[in-house]
């Protein structure tokens, strides 16, 4: 860096000498005084940084101590935007994946690009293996692949995607590549929450929306929870005939495992004909069929038309989908459920307020996809442990 401002040369010589910079939080510093005369607090609040050292009470200016801050913190940016790190996946098993024995231990690693996956021996086969991980034998790291999963939910095309990579972290892939990644995860996390129970709430809104596949505009119905905003169903059809809207309706009772007492639709009258034969019943308490038409219609049911306003942001990037049986459909249901917030819900996603709560963490697509893969691989003389 070319600088001739004398204090951040300074910056930098105290950024140089390592371990002159604590941090305490993301706004609050130590550095050490260059005169060892103990330690000086660097704070931040909103965009402007503050110094106890005398050099910015008295002169009013941008220190030595605050400079050296800002060089670490723009270095630190730097190293995260254009490394990619070190990746260790070093799960536990507590089993030997071949005989079954509980007589394991770790030995070292097993090292590819970007990362490396802890490696176990059995003491009494004598064989070596890895966890099967979510990610094992990927060329890719989980960052870039979630990454790419992660825009591409969010509306960017797939051409788009291999240009951001490029550009921002420096690797390679094809468009095919990411058409892969997303259609294996998108089945590989529907297995798995296919099998988790909402808790949902009393009112279900149900509406149809068309979509273009192949170049022939087909149907997509999408049921989903008042409270929750928990979407129950989505279904593809070529009419919008009864036992379409009843695939809806039965798909919902199950993964629910409950009755609502309201489901909300649009005046159309296949609706009329598929609530009867799924919910209508002689025994309290029953479930009610409120039809909306017109304006009553968009002033009540807006639940899922903002969810249609969700698919239409993918479907408008694609200029339609690929094929009937979309993963693309499928993986905007995980996305809508699980990996975005919504303002609606106070920054939660549906399954957290449907008392789902997986814990997920930062990377909210690879958590998810870990746990999907130790969910499916319970049968296969693989547990894991927590």
């Amino acid at each position: 860096m070319n600088t001739e401002n004398p204090r951040e040369l300074r910056g930098l010589a105290i950024l140089a000498m390592g371990n002159q910079i604590k941090r305490i939080d993301t706004s609050t510093y130590r550095v050490r005084s260059q005169s060892g005369n103990g330690w000086y607090p660097v704070t931040r609040k909103g965009l402007q940084w503050m110094c106890e050292c005398p050099d910015f009470i008295y002169r009013h200016i941008i220190c030595k101590h605050i400079h050296a801050v800002q060089f670490s913190l723009n270095l630190r940016e730097r190293v995260t935007s254009e490394n990619l790190g070190f990746e260790n996946v070093c799960s536990e098993v507590s089993a030997c994946k071949y005989c079954g024995s509980t007589n394991i231990m770790k030995r070292g690693f097993r090292k590819k690009k970007g990362s490396r996956v802890q490696r176990f021996s059995c003491r009494d086969c004598g064989k070596r293996f890895v966890m099967e991980e979510a990610f094992e034998r990927m060329k890719s790291t989980p960052k870039i692949i979630t990454v790419a999963l992660d825009l591409f939910f969010k509306g960017c095309s797939y051409r788009k995607i291999v240009d951001h990579l490029k550009q921002f972290y420096g690797v390679k892939v094809t468009h095919v590549a990411i058409i892969k990644w997303v259609r294996k995860y998108t089945e590989l996390m529907k297995r798995y929450v296919d099998g988790l129970t909402p808790n949902v709430s009393e009112i279900w809104h149900t509406d149809e929306m068309a979509v273009n596949i192949k170049g022939q505009f087909l149907w997509l119905w999408n049921l989903i929870d008042h409270d929750t905003r928990f979407l129950l169903a989505s279904q593809i059809s070529v009419k919008r005939e009864i036992e379409d809207a009843r695939r809806v309706f039965a798909e919902a009772k199950a993964l629910a495992k409950v009755k609502p007492d309201f489901v909300v639709t649009d005046g159309l009258r296949a609706y009329q004909d598929a609530f009867n034969k799924e919910f209508f019943t002689l025994r309290n308490p029953r479930t009610e069929h409120v039809r909306l038409a017109g304006l009553a219609k968009a002033s009540n049911n807006n639940i899922v038309e903002r969810l249609h306003g969700t698919v239409r942001e993918r479907d408008k990037v694609m200029r339609g989908l690929k094929k009937e049986e979309s993963d693309i459909i499928e993986g905007l249901r995980i996305y809508y459920n699980f990996i975005r917030p919504h303002m609606a819900l106070n920054g939660k996603t549906p399954a957290e307020v449907a008392n789902i709560n997986l814990r997920l963490g930062r990377n909210r697509w690879e958590d998810l996809i870990r746990k999907s893969q130790k969910a499916v691989k319970k049968d296969k003389y693989i547990y894991i442990v927590e």
